[in-house]
C-alpha cells in the first residue's frame, strides 16, 4: 500500500435510492455481503482518511450507525434536501479540524481503487480540484423529441466519476458561496462555478455507479468458489451410499443421516461458495428429523439456497478417498446422479477417486473421506 498524503473524506449517502428497488435506500442494501455504503467507508478508513464524514438521511441515522459500526474515524451528519446541501453540511462538520485535502464520494460507487485516490491527491499539487474521468467510447446522438437531431463529438467528452478531490479550504468556500437558485450535479460543477481549476485524472471502470436493481445483480455476479470436506466411519451392518447411489460393499458408512460422505462434502462446498454456513447449521445431527435422511435432500436444499441468493451451479469437482470399494465401476453413474441432484449437465460434474497408499484411517479401511470444490455463477451471467 502506497503512503498517501493526509486527507479527509465525505461520503454522500443521504438519498432515497428508490430506482434500485431494494426495499431500503440503496446505500443500505447489501452488495457483496455488506451494506453498500460500508464498502467505500471501509476503503477510505484503510487508506487513512481522517475524518470520514457520511451524510445520511435523518430518518435512517440509527440504521446508518448500525451498518457503519466499528469503522474508525467515522462521523455521521444528517443530509440536506439536495446533494449539494448534503456535501456542504459534511464540509462544515470537517471545518472545525480542517484537512489540507478532501475527497467527496458517492456511496453508490462501492469499489474504490486506491490507485485512483493516489492520482487525485497528487493532482492537487497543481490544481484546486481533480476528478476521475473515463473516455466515451460509444457514438453520441442529440435527442429531440425522440428523433436524432445531430451528433456530439465523443472525443471532447468524458464520463465523470467520484471520488472528487479538492483542496479543503477552497471547496468549502465554493459551497459556502453557492447560490440556492442553482443546481449542481456534482462538486466539480460547484468548484468550476467558483472559478476553481479542476484537473482530469484517469478513472477506473471499477468505480461503476450502482443505480438500478440490475446493477446489484451484476455486483453479486462474481464467480464464487467453495470447498467441502467430510469423513464417515465404515461399520458393519450399515448401508453404503455414495453420490446418492447404493453401493454394494461389506460395510457401510455410519452417521446420523444416510452418511453419504460424497454428498455432504458437495453440500458444504455449495454453502461455502454462497457464504451460507455449513451443513451442520442447516441439518444439525441433534435434530431427529434428519435421522436416516437421504443426503440428496441436503443437496437440493443447498442448490435452492444458492439460487435464492442469485447463483447457479457452475461446476462441482469431487474427490473420494478410500481403499475400498473401487469407485471406477460406479463413477459414471455417480456423475449422472449428482448432475441430476444439482440440476446441471453431467459435463459440469467431475468425480475422482484416490487412495492414501494404505496410510491413515482411509488406508486401513476404517472410513471414507471426500473433498469437493463448487463454483457458483450469478444467474444473470449464466443467462447471458
Amino acid at each position: 500500500m502506497v503512503s498517501l498524503p493526509p486527507f479527509a473524506a465525505v461520503v454522500v449517502a443521504a438519498g432515497k435510492g428508490l430506482r434500485a428497488g431494494q426495499g431500503v435506500p440503496k446505500q443500505f442494501a447489501r452488495w457483496r455481503d455488506k451494506p453498500l455504503v460500508r464498502h467505500s467507508v471501509e476503503a477510505f478508513a484503510k487508506m487513512g482518511a481522517r475524518p470520514i464524514v457520511v451524510a445520511v438521511p435523518a430518518e435512517h441515522s440509527d440504521l446508518a450507525s448500525e451498518v457503519l459500526s466499528g469503522i474508525a474515524n467515522v462521523r455521521l451528519v444528517a443530509g440536506g434536501a439536495t446533494r449539494q446541501e448534503s456535501v456542504a453540511i459534511a464540509l462544515e462538520d470537517i471545518a472545525g479540524s480542517p484537512s489540507p485535502a478532501v475527497l467527496i464520494h458517492d456511496a453508490a460507487r462501492p469499489d474504490l481503487p486506491e490507485a485512483v485516490v493516489g492520482r487525485l491527491l497528487a493532482a492537487l499539487d497543481t490544481s484546486a480540484g481533480a476528478i476521475p474521468v473515463l473516455p466515451v467510447v460509444d457514438s453520441l446522438a442529440i435527442d429531440r423529441e425522440g428523433m436524432m437531431a445531430g451528433a456530439a463529438k465523443r472525443e471532447d467528452l468524458r464520463r465523470v466519476q467520484t471520488p472528487q478531490a479538492f483542496r479543503f479550504a477552497e471547496i468549502l468556500s465554493a459551497h459556502r458561496n453557492w447560490r440556492s437558485d442553482r443546481t449542481a450535479g456534482d462538486d466539480a460543477q460547484v468548484a468550476q462555478m467558483a472559478g476553481l481549476e479542476v484537473a482530469l485524472v484517469e478513472g477506473d471502470e471499477r468505480l461503476h455507479k450502482l443505480t438500478y436493481a440490475a446493477d446489484f445483480r451484476r455486483g453479486a455476479g462474481m464467480i464464487r468458489t467453495g470447498t467441502g470436506f467430510d469423513v464417515h466411519r465404515l461399520a458393519e451392518g450399515e448401508e453404503l451410499w455414495l453420490c446418492g447411489l447404493p453401493i454394494e460393499h461389506d460395510k457401510g458408512l455410519a452417521g446420523h443421516s444416510d452418511a453419504d460422505v460424497a454428498l455432504h462434502a458437495v453440500v458444504d462446498a455449495i454453502l461455502g461458495a454462497a457464504a451460507l454456513g455449513d451443513i451442520g447449521e442447516h441439518f444439525p445431527p441433534s435434530d431427529p428429523q434428519w435421522k436416516g435422511a437421504p443426503s440428496a435432500r441436503f443437496v437440493t436444499h443447498a442448490v435452492e439456497l444458492a439460487e435464492k441468493s442469485g447463483y447457479a451451479i457452475g461446476n462441482v469437482d469431487l474427490t473420494l478417498v478410500c481403499e475400498a470399494p473401487k469407485i471406477g465401476p460406479h463413477r459414471e453413474a455417480m456423475r449422472d446422479k449428482l448432475a441430476e441432484l444439482l440440476s446441471v449437465d453431467r459435463s459440469q460434474v467431475s468425480i475422482k477417486a484416490t487412495t492414501t497408499e494404505r496410510l491413515g484411517f482411509t488406508g486401513r479401511g476404517e472410513g471414507i473421506a471426500a473433498q469437493a470444490v463448487a463454483t457458483l455463477v450469478s444467474r444473470e451471467d449464466q443467462e447471458r
